[in-house]
Formats: C-alpha cells, sequence, structure tokens
C-alpha cells in the first residue's frame, strides 16, 4: 500500500484545426493518504478521468509531478508504477477464461530467464493433465493458488472455466476487479466501473466494491460522475470542474459546507435550491419578503465584507404546511405544487414560490396528501440557509 500525491499536476492537449490548446488540467494539487479511499466526481469532460491516466502512466504530464509512496512515478512505464486500473469497458480478454483473465497481470509481472519461462510455460500448458505427466513450477502454482484466494474472495469460483461472453454484467465486473486485485497493487484506480450496470446491480456492487477496499486497506483512486456513488463510497471527495479542484472533503462536509455555488449544486439530490437575496439586518429579503436567519448566520454576515448575492437551502430544510400556515406564520412562502415524485419512503415536490415565480423543490412525508395544483406555504429553516456571494464563494 501507499500514499498518492499530485504535485500542481497540468496536461494540455494541443490545438487542433488552427483553434487554441485545451488545457484539462489546471494545476491539480491533491494528496491521497495511504489505505484511503478516494473519489474524484465532476461533470463530463472537468478532467477526472485524464487524472486517473495521468496516475496510471497511460498519459504524460505537461507539468508538475505525480508520486506514489513519495516517490515520483513520471518517468516510470504503467508497468512499473505498482498501480492497477479498473476500466469502464471492463477490458477483458475475451478469449481466455476467467481463470486465465485473473492470471494475466501474474504471469507479466516480473521478467524471467529462457528456461524459466519454458518451465512455466509447459507447466501451465500441462495444468489440466494427469498428476504424473504435468511439469511443475513454483511460480505456477503460486499463481493458480493466488487465482483461487481472489474468486473465493469475488464469489467467482464456479465460473474459472467460463468465457467473458458467457458472463452477466456485474460478474464481467467482478472479473475486472479481481485482476487487479490478484496483482496486490499499491493502489487501485477505478475509472467508472458501475456504469455499464443496471440500478439494482450497481447498488449492490457499489457495496462489494466499499466492503472490498475497507477488507483489503489498498488506496483507492475512483471516478464517477454519479454524486450518489461519490456519497456512499468514499472516504474523501475530490469535486473537479473545468479542470480546477473545487474542494477536497468528507461526504457530510461536502453536503452541508459546500465552499461554492458549484459544488452546492453538484453535491446532494436535489440539487440545493438556489434563490437570489439581499441580506438586512434581521434576516434576507427574498423577493421583496423578508425571512429571518438565525444568529450564527447573522453573525458570520456581520463579519464579511463581499455583499451576499445569492441564498441557498436545502429540500430537507424547507417545511410544509397548508396555506393557512403562512398566516399564521410571517416566515412561510406561497407556493403552488407544479410536480410530485413519489419515491415510496418520501415525496419529492415541486413547488413554484408566488412571489418571483422561483422553482424549489421540497421533500416531504410520503402520507402527506398533497396532489398537483395545491396551494402550499413553505417555511424554510432559518439556520440552514447557504450564503453566496457576487462570486459564488461560501
Amino acid at each position: 500500500m501507499a500514499s498518492v500525491e499530485f504535485r500542481h499536476c497540468r496536461k494540455a492537449y494541443p490545438a487542433r484545426a488552427g483553434g487554441a490548446a485545451t488545457e484539462v488540467l489546471k494545476g491539480i494539487d491533491l494528496t491521497v493518504a495511504d489505505g484511503e479511499f478516494l473519489v474524484l466526481v465532476g461533470p463530463s469532460g472537468c478532467g477526472k478521468t485524464t487524472l486517473l491516466r495521468l496516475l496510471a502512466g497511460l498519459e504524460s504530464l505537461g507539468g508538475g509531478d505525480v508520486l506514489v509512496g513519495g516517490r515520483s512515478v513520471q518517468h516510470l512505464s504503467p508497468a512499473q508504477r505498482n498501480v492497477a486500473m479498473v476500466f469502464q469497458s471492463y477490458a477483458l480478454y475475451p478469449h481466455l477464461s476467467v481463470a486465465q483473465n485473473l492470471a494475466f497481470g501474474l504471469r507479466r509481472s516480473r521478467p524471467r530467464r529462457g528456461l524459466r519461462r519454458i518451465q512455466d510455460g509447459l507447466a501451465h500448458c500441462t495444468a489440466p493433465w494427469p498428476g504424473p505427466l504435468r511439469v511443475h513450477s513454483r511460480r505456477e502454482a503460486a499463481i493458480q493458488q493466488r487465482v483461487q484466494e481472489v474468486a473465493a474472495l469475488l464469489d467467482l469460483g464456479h465460473l474459472l472455466e467460463r468465457r467473458p461472453r458467457e458472463l452477466s454484467g456485474g460478474q464481467k465486473q467482478r472479473v475486472a476487479l479481481g485482476r487487479a486485485i490478484a496483482r496486490q497493487p499499491a493502489v487501485f484506480l477505478m475509472d467508472e466501473p458501475l456504469s455499464n450496470l443496471d440500478a439494482k446491480l450497481r447498488g449492490e456492487t457499489r457495496l462489494a466494491i466499499a466492503h472490498l477496499q475497507k477488507t483489503l486497506g489498498t488506496t483507492t483512486v475512483y471516478v464517477t460522475h454519479d454524486q450518489v456513488e461519490a456519497m456512499t463510497m468514499g472516504h474523501r471527495i475530490a469535486v473537479l470542474h473545468h479542470g480546477a479542484l473545487q474542494q477536497v472533503g468528507t461526504p457530510r462536509q461536502l453536503y452541508n459546507q459546500p465552499v461554492n455555488l458549484f459544488v452546492a449544486q453538484f453535491i446532494g439530490h436535489p440539487p440545493m435550491n438556489l434563490l437570489p437575496a439581499i441580506p438586512t439586518p434581521t434576516g434576507l429579503m427574498l423577493d421583496g419578503q423578508a425571512l429571518p436567519l438565525s444568529e450564527r448566520l447573522r453573525a458570520a454576515l456581520a463579519q464579511r465584507s463581499s455583499p451576499v448575492t445569492t441564498a441557498g437551502i436545502r429540500a430537507e430544510a424547507l417545511h410544509v404546511g397548508a396555506p393557512r400556515d403562512q398566516v399564521s406564520t410571517p416566515n412561510g412562502l406561497a407556493a403552488t405544487v407544479v410536480a410530485v415524485e413519489a419515491l415510496g419512503h418520501e415525496q419529492l415536490l415541486g413547488c413554484r414560490l408566488t412571489a418571483g415565480q422561483r422553482l424549489v423543490q421540497v421533500r416531504a412525508a410520503a402520507d402527506l396528501p398533497v396532489r398537483l395544483g395545491d396551494n402550499l406555504a413553505v417555511t424554510p429553516d432559518p439556520d440552514a440557509w447557504h450564503l453566496f456571494d457576487s462570486r459564488g464563494k461560501a
């Protein structure tokens, strides 16, 4: 196992057809601790996979350095970096069995002299033969033992003789994971490994990968654009946007303390509700309606020099009631229900505020009797607002 460190990593692709060069990574500084599960998230094209490929040695750096276990790997070949990558497309060899796919990296992990290579090859070829006719090789025996260990770990024992075309998507993914695990690398790299699976299988495999990483304790860098995967799997999450690192922290930190508008809207489902706001001595003014802020937030506002222009609030911090609640509670916002998503354990309501006609999303109890067109009072929690300045900084 080993730590991973990106030091001011830059990457740009050359200009095409007379256009300007495309800068994909703009000076990334990021450290992954030994044994940590770090998830890289961000929209398509933000540089997640490029950063992973730089670590794997599949792309060359335009500037900066990459360290594994405190040692620079910039000038090492992919095979010398002691990392194993799981690809989105599985990348299994179709003509090899599951057992042969699991053993592929092991058989090519070390250079061997001519006679040893011949002996290992004969041992591999004669493995199905009766005992007295087999050629024995300690290296081949160790490989077979390792394949059996990995197969037992991933419940692949009954599939070892099958070809990839005879496997389901989940089984192929487990084989791809097993091939990476078999080598016992210092670092696992996973590039959207669950994107080809259906929703149910994706949930099951997500749990399996998280448990596997905890069991093995191997440093893991995991790329995804699915923030549900990021929130449920990672010890920490690094959010990328336009090739720049936006925020690094635990899932709870990113959800409760986003540093800017991009993180606030990217992390969380549904995204944070954002509304134009003007601060007042006692709270906020939203589309002409005054709303209170908690003492904590008023004190934070008093210490800031840059003016607040946007207020954000999560769906669960908006409480719904009947229209009469707005009269009895002056902090309520009149709204009309324009969408209802029944999720079983709760409802997600799309509500259009009467003042300003802005749309907000609200979490409500599953048994709340509500229909399209109903008028409601939406009351924000005064301590749950997130406040942003004109530059989008929290």
